[in-house]
């Protein structure tokens, strides 16, 4: 091993140009920034129909009537569709609980929700047809928050669940609650020299990628539909929208579509079912976009939440216990719910060897928008909290923060409030060491000499709001901890075929998965694997698609391990059944075939030495090796619904952030001039685009510390600002500075040593940057995003 804790060396495929640790390009690059490449919103089908939906204007109401008559009689128009029309005994999915209806049946849970479907042969004729659909609605009373949804005689959202969580809810608007008690909390007060509590806000962010919901429905001729989608997991779409359909999962053929950006927000189903229900009852293909106001209430967000914090410490620093409690809000149906609740307690803590833990974490339904996976997933609020309290617990001890966190860091061998024992390396002292040993960038970078000043540089910027008075300069850390994978006992496993054949007298692998490419730059990994595996330099990849094995979803920083383990597994069984087709064809020519380790390189199959012993293309001939296998990494385990106890994720990332600000104190204007990070990746197989994802997570976080929220009006649960004219996010002119810092400390239960990349720097971003604006203002802030008028008192 080096001294990063990377393998030394390789030894298959480590003569092969393109291969892993290596930034080679991505297949897809040159096509999106020159604006070729063909997104689910370009598709295109010979006499297709348009489809769009109706939606609820309340988020709770009594659906009293529906006449679709006067929109079926304008012309242009094919069909509406009403969940009467529903033509299977399921009207209901959902990705873990069965509770979200393909149309609203009764009542409306929440503002914007699917009530009738209408197909055209132009959109705006869809539109305009839906406009004619006349819904009477009896509005009712309001679930918005936790003492709205538990008060005695609550309006019950679900009051028939039955789901597996409902029995260890103290009341049926609790989606899912999880504890986790370890230790001794009475005896870690009793230690504590020093005490610092808090209380927290986290707002609802969206995942705001750029491509809308968008996807293509045909109608077969064996009566089955084919649909060409966005979406981040193709097998748990097509498990939620077949029955739904009534059709067997055979009869629904799914095909990714280009997917432009996804964060969680395409975990969920969308407009999936209704664009089949339309093409199945039309005959014909329907294709369905959303826009961008109607994309807001299309998909799930990250869930807001409520932090209650207790920390402890004696009086050199060291942590005696930690209380908190973290509600969740849900929304109307449970989406994700469970599992979020499952990482915000498990993960509650953060970083740190804390002995003594009693967390309490829920989901509230309420009637406010649908919640679920978004990048970070539950682990995000609680750091912003367990990080603003260790600034607080600095503060009182009169410590410098890093060195207090440093102190309190958890390492290799730590075990966690669950009682899972760190395996892998921990580096969380070392990270903060990395980003607080950077030199601090210059101050008053707007300055020029002689000339006027760059107010680019300036809070405020191209406004010209300042010109340096009143700015005052911040600097902030924080440190987070992010599980990789599914977790708590689920079966994560994927699924790859592999394909090695002679074209044109050079050896072609074809690699073939139903991951969703989302944008993280999956296809690049695999065929750089199988570069590596197989020692060509011919590696097509296969358009993801439900004629293979499942994948799982492109989420929780899984895909580069356990899709890229199952490429790596596809890629080792097809090598060992051509050296088995060496053996047998060319064995008698040259000893080594039988005696020594034998690897692929170059097209070619040498000796460890170094010594060629046939070409592929003389060793396969006509013949085709073509493999399809499952992989799976080591198993978890379900939490313990009263202690919280188990092993239950398979692997940590950290990632920690040094954020410089500087603020406008007059105005409440902030400008990020730096935010760096240090990470580990365990290997990176692509450096490049390593460094892509922590830049990408670390703009996402610095979003929702100081712009990005859904604003939903507490009287009404509707939604206030569904457009990125006033839901904001950072532009180029908002982005600081991120310089990187990877360490590679291998984690060796995983493929190439590898660790998830794309959540870690979403964590810490948010709390490095309120961290910084507090040490700039000295004001407490206590909630995200923070606004001018949390700044200025207006």
């Amino acid at each position: 091993m080096t001294a990063t804790g990377v393998p030394g060396h390789l030894t298959q495929g480590s003569a092969t140009r393109g291969g892993i640790g290596e930034s080679t390009l991505r297949p897809d690059g040159t096509l999106k920034v020159t604006g070729e490449f063909a997104y689910a919103s370009d598709m295109w089908h010979e006499d297709m129909l348009w489809g769009h939906t109706l939606r609820s204007p309340h988020a709770h109401a009594r659906i009293v009537s529906l006449d679709t008559g006067e929109a079926l009689a304008q012309p242009g128009v094919y069909a509406v569709l009403t969940y009467d029309d529903l033509p299977a005994e399921v009207k209901n999915y959902g990705l873990e609980i069965q509770d979200t209806p393909a149309l609203a049946h009764g009542r409306v849970r929440h503002h914007g929700e699917p009530v009738a479907l209408v197909a055209a042969d132009h959109p705006e004729t869809a539109r305009r047809a839906a406009a004619k659909i006349k819904v009477v609605y009896e509005e009712l009373p309001l679930v918005t928050d936790e003492a709205s949804a538990t008060a005695p005689g609550a309006p019950l959202l679900h009051e028939d669940r039955d789901d597996h969580h409902a029995a260890h809810t103290p009341h049926p608007n609790i989606v899912h609650r999880q504890p986790i008690v370890h230790g001794d909390i009475a005896a870690g007060r009793a230690r504590a020299d020093v005490v610092v509590t808090g209380e927290y806000v986290f707002g609802m962010q969206d995942q705001a990628f750029l491509g809308p919901e968008s996807g293509l429905a045909v109608p077969a001729e064996d009566g089955g539909v084919d649909l060409y989608v966005a979406t981040q997991w193709l097998h748990a779409d097509l498990r939620q929208i077949a029955p739904v359909l009534g059709l067997p999962e055979e009869k629904v053929r799914m095909t990714l579509s280009g997917v432009g950006g996804a964060f969680g927000g395409r975990e969920d189903l969308s407009m999936q079912i209704h664009a089949c229900l339309l093409a199945l009852r039309t005959g014909k293909p329907v294709k369905m976009v959303y826009n961008r106001f109607e994309s807001f209430f299309g998909h799930v967000h990250r869930h807001p939440a409520k932090l209650h914090y207790e920390h402890g410490a004696t009086r050199d620093g060291k942590l005696t216990h930690l209380a908190c409690r973290i509600v969740l809000d849900g929304g109307a149906y449970a989406s994700s719910s469970p599992a979020v609740v499952g990482n915000a307690a498990s993960l509650g803590a953060g970083p740190y060897n804390i002995d003594n833990v009693d967390i309490e974490v829920l989901a509230l339904y309420s009637n406010n928008p649908p919640c679920g996976a978004m990048r970070g997933f539950g682990a995000v609020q609680a750091c912003f909290a367990y990080e603003a309290q260790m600034d607080k617990l600095a503060a009182a001890l009169g410590m410098d923060p890093v060195e207090l966190r440093q102190l309190n860091a958890m390492e290799q061998g730590s075990v966690l409030p669950t009682g899972q024992s760190v395996d892998a390396p921990a580096p969380v002292a070392e990270l903060l060491r990395r980003v607080k040993a950077r030199p601090l960038p210059p101050e008053r970078q707007w300055e020029s000499a002689g000339g006027a000043p760059d107010v680019r540089a300036l809070p405020g910027g191209l406004s010209n709001t300042t010109h340096g008075e009143g700015v005052v300069r911040g600097v902030g850390y924080a440190v987070g901890i992010k599980n990789v994978g599914f977790s708590e006992g689920f079966d994560d496993y994927s699924t790859a075929r592999v394909r090695l054949q002679v074209a044109g007298g050079e050896p072609v692998a074809v690699v073939h998965t139903a991951m969703a490419e989302v944008g993280q730059g999956g296809i690049t990994v695999h065929a750089q694997i199988a570069r590596t595996e197989l020692g060509v330099s011919q590696v097509t990849i296969h358009p993801a698609d439900t004629q293979v094995g499942s994948a799982g979803s492109t989420s929780a920083s899984r895909q580069t391990y356990v899709t890229g383990g199952a490429v790596k597994h596809a890629c080792e069984a097809v090598r060992e059944k051509v050296l088995e087709i060496g053996r047998a064809k060319l064995g008698t020519y040259h000893p080594a075939w039988a005696t020594a380790e034998l690897l692929l390189e170059g097209g070619k199959v040498v000796t460890d030495g170094g010594e060629v012993l046939a070409s592929l293309a003389e060793v396969l001939g006509d013949e085709v090796v073509d493999l399809e296998l499952e992989w799976r990494h080591r198993p978890t385990e379900p939490f313990d619904l009263r202690t919280g106890q188990g092993d239950g994720h398979v692997q940590y990332s950290f990632a920690a952030h040094r954020a410089v600000v500087e603020v406008d104190t007059e105005l409440g204007l902030v400008k990020v001039v730096e935010l760096a990070c240090a990470q580990d990746v365990g290997k990176a197989l692509n450096p490049l685009s390593v460094v892509g994802q922590i830049q990408g997570g670390s703009t996402q976080g610095l979003g929702v510390a100081v712009m990005e929220e859904i604003v939903v009006d507490p009287a009404t649960a509707k939604v206030r600002n569904p457009s990125f004219t006033d839901y904001l996010i950072p532009t180029i002119l908002d982005t600081p500075t991120i310089p990187v810092d990877v360490l590679e400390l291998a984690d060796d239960h995983a493929p190439y040593g590898l660790r998830g990349v794309g959540e870690a720097p979403t964590l810490s971003s948010t709390p490095a940057v309120l961290a910084a604006i507090r040490a700039a203002t000295g004001l407490e802030l206590n909630r995200t995003p923070v606004r001018p008028e949390h700044l200025t008192g207006s």
